[in-house]
C-alpha cells in the first residue's frame, strides 16, 4: 500500500472537529518530525513544518485537517471510529497527500529551488483556521512567495486537477434577517404588526434585488430556515430567516449587501415592525493570483491542470492566504461521487491520492 493512501485511511478513521484536533495533530506532528521537518503549532489544533534548503524565497502548501458532524454511512473497512464525525469533505485526503509531499520534499532538499513551508490547519469548515493562522505572521517569517492547495472535487475526472485564474470559489456571507412585530390573537389581527407577512415579504423582495444583477454576474443568494411565530391563531411576533450570500466581486458584494440593508429599513418603514439585517465577515473569494497561474501552466506543460469555464459557488477559507501572498488553488477530480459532506462521500479510486501527489510534486520543483 502507498503511503500516501495508508495514511489517509488511517486519518479517515479519526476524525476530529473545529480545532479540537489532538489524535489528528498528533499523527501529522509525529510523522513531519521523523521527515526532520521543523515543526510548530502557531493557533490551537494546527501544525505548521518547515524545510530549510537555504533559499532566499519559499513556497508553502496547505492542507485542511478537520472533519464534520457528520454521522458516516459509507461502509468502508477504515470507517470514522468516531460517532457522530466523518471526514465528509476529503480533509484526510488533503492531509495525506500533504504529509506524503513533506517527506519527498524533505528527501529532496538539496534539490528544491525554495524554502517549503507546510501549513496544517484547523478549522477551515467553522470559523477560518487560516485567517488566525495567517495573523500570526507565519508566511512572512518565513518569506513565502507562493502558496498552493488543492481540495478533492466531485464532478471532476478522477486524479486530474482542474483550475481557473481569478475567481474560482465564491465568498460566503451568512445571511440573518430577523423581523420583530407585534403578536395579537387573529381576532384582533388589525391591531398586530404580523412578522411573517413582512417576513415572506422580504425574502421575496431580497430574492428580487439580487436576481436583478446581470446574469454573467455569478452569485446567489438563498434562504434555507425560516422561524416564525408561536401558534396557528395568533399573528406572529417574530421571524427570523437565516440564508447565505454567495459573490465573487467585491462590487457585486456591495451591492447585495447595501441592497438586503436597505430592504430592511424600507420593510420596517412600510410595517412598523423592526427589521435587523446582519451579514457576518464569512470569507473571501478564492481568487487565484493570474500570473502565478499562467507561470504554473506553462512550467508543467501537458501536465497543466485543466481549465475550468466557471468558477463554483462553494466557499473556502484558502483564501485568507492569498491576501498575504501570491497563490494557486486547484481541484482534484474523485469523478462520480456523492456530493461534498454527505455522509456516503468517499471516492472509489485511491488512485486519486498518488495523482494529487504527483501533481503537487511538479508545482514544488517548478523553478
Amino acid at each position: 500500500m502507498l503511503p500516501v493512501v495508508k495514511y489517509r485511511r488511517e486519518l479517515h478513521r479519526i476524525p476530529e472537529l473545529d480545532d479540537q484536533l489532538p489524535r489528528t495533530a498528533a499523527y501529522v506532528r509525529v510523522r513531519l518530525e521523523a521527515a526532520g521537518c521543523s515543526v510548530c503549532s502557531p493557533i490551537p489544533g494546527s501544525v505548521c513544518a518547515f524545510l530549510d534548503a537555504g533559499r532566499a524565497e519559499t513556497v508553502a502548501f496547505r492542507a485542511d485537517m478537520d472533519a464534520l458532524p457528520v454521522t458516516e454511512t459509507t461502509g468502508l473497512p477504515f470507517a470514522s471510529q468516531h460517532p457522530g464525525q466523518m471526514h465528509a469533505c476529503g480533509h484526510d485526503g488533503h492531509t495525506a497527500i500533504a504529509l506524503a509531499l513533506a517527506e519527498y520534499a524533505a528527501e529532496n532538499l538539496n534539490a528544491l529551488p525554495r524554502n517549503v513551508l507546510f501549513l496544517f490547519q484547523p478549522a477551515e469548515e467553522t470559523t477560518g483556521g487560516a485567517e488566525r493562522l495567517c495573523g500570526t505572521g507565519i508566511l512572512e517569517r518565513h518569506h513565502v512567495t507562493r502558496v498552493f492547495g488543492l481540495h478533492l472535487w466531485p464532478g471532476v475526472e478522477e486524479g486530474k486537477t482542474a483550475c481557473r485564474p481569478g475567481p474560482l470559489m465564491a465568498r460566503s456571507n451568512e445571511v440573518t434577517v430577523t423581523v420583530t412585530g407585534k403578536s395579537v390573537h387573529l381576532s384582533r389581527a388589525a391591531q398586530g404588526k404580523d412578522a411573517l407577512l413582512a417576513g415572506v415579504d422580504y425574502l421575496q423582495r431580497a430574492y428580487a434585488r439580487v436576481g436583478a444583477l446581470p446574469p454573467e454576474e455569478p452569485r446567489v443568494l438563498r434562504f434555507g430556515k425560516m422561524v416564525s411565530g408561536t401558534v396557528r391563531n395568533a399573528v406572529s411576533g417574530k421571524t427570523v430567516l437565516e440564508g447565505s450570500l454567495r459573490t465573487y466581486r467585491e462590487e457585486t458584494y456591495r451591492f447585495c449587501r447595501e441592497g438586503l440593508e436597505n430592504l430592511g429599513r424600507d420593510l420596517a418603514a412600510e410595517t412598523g415592525c423592526g427589521v435587523d439585517v446582519h451579514l457576518n465577515e464569512g470569507y473571501p473569494a478564492v481568487w487565484n493570483h493570474e500570473e502565478l497561474y499562467e507561470a504554473v501552466c506553462a512550467g508543467l506543460g501537458e501536465d497543466a491542470p485543466l481549465k475550468l469555464e466557471a468558477p463554483a459557488l462553494a466557499a473556502e477559507d484558502f483564501s485568507f492566504y492569498q491576501k498575504r501572498a501570491p497563490g494557486v488553488f486547484f481541484f482534484l477530480g474523485v469523478g462520480d461521487t456523492p456530493e461534498l459532506h454527505a455522509p456516503d462521500f468517499s471516492f472509489r479510486d485511491e488512485i486519486v491520492l498518488p495523482a494529487g501527489l504527483a501533481f503537487l510534486k511538479n508545482l514544488l520543483m517548478l523553478a
